[in-house]
């Protein structure tokens, strides 16, 4: 699949979100810049179809489809919008999670589920302090598990701490196994992979012209 943005803003003089253009598919992980509290989930919202730009065009396939994006786009850990409860134990969130995807999610597939990632020890701990690699794992993990997603947009997920190059690797993992990925991250992060993989072409939102994905 191919997600295109070209052009799109949000907010009146375009003040959630500048001109954007960017463009993920298939296969790749793409870095998209948003610097500003609000902007990320703005892109993420636009970028899986759940919310409409005020101008510009958002194609997937080539297709104007809002309805087919929503079921096969994951938004993953968008603030105030799909981010879990600070005070939310990770349990609860998995639990929650599975019913989501149709799954079991009694206590015993909770457990189970924890014990696959290596957190059965964190059950009882706040999402807020679980390690930042290991909630960007989580939670894209479970999100793969609905039936008929093909890509994640994950929004914002350097908030958290630790090192930008963990979640970035969670997201080259998800573009391995056929995956489109868009992430939406701050300079500083974007700079730091960047030094890693200097044939990166990121993306910025709010420039008028698009930079760039990278395909791994």
């Amino acid at each position: 699949m191919r997600v295109t943005l070209s052009a799109v803003t949000k907010g009146p003089k375009s003040s959630s979100l500048p001109s954007t253009t960017l463009e993920y598919q298939s296969d790749t992980v793409t870095l998209a810049r948003a610097a500003t509290e609000r902007r990320p989930t703005v892109l993420g919202l636009i970028a899986s179809g759940r919310m409409r730009p005020d101008s510009g065009q958002v194609l997937l396939d080539d297709t104007v489809d809002y309805s087919s994006m929503r079921r096969r786009i994951a938004l993953i850990d968008a603030p105030g919008v799909c981010e879990p409860a600070a005070d939310l134990p990770v349990s609860e969130v998995v639990s929650e999670e599975l019913m989501f995807a149709g799954r079991p999610a009694h206590r015993g597939a909770v457990k189970r589920m924890l014990a696959s990632f290596d957190l059965g020890d964190e059950g009882r701990t706040s999402i807020a302090d679980l390690d930042p690699d290991a909630r960007i794992r989580l939670l894209t993990e479970l999100a793969v598990l609905r039936d008929g997603v093909e890509a994640l947009v994950i929004c914002s997920p350097d908030r958290h701490g630790g090192d930008p190059l963990g979640w970035w690797l969670i997201a080259n993992d998800l573009a391995e196994r056929g995956y489109a990925v868009l992430v939406i991250a701050g300079d500083a992060s974007a700079h730091a992979i960047a030094a890693l993989e200097p044939e990166l072409f990121v993306t910025t939102a709010g420039d008028s012209v698009s930079i760039g994905a990278d395909t791994l």
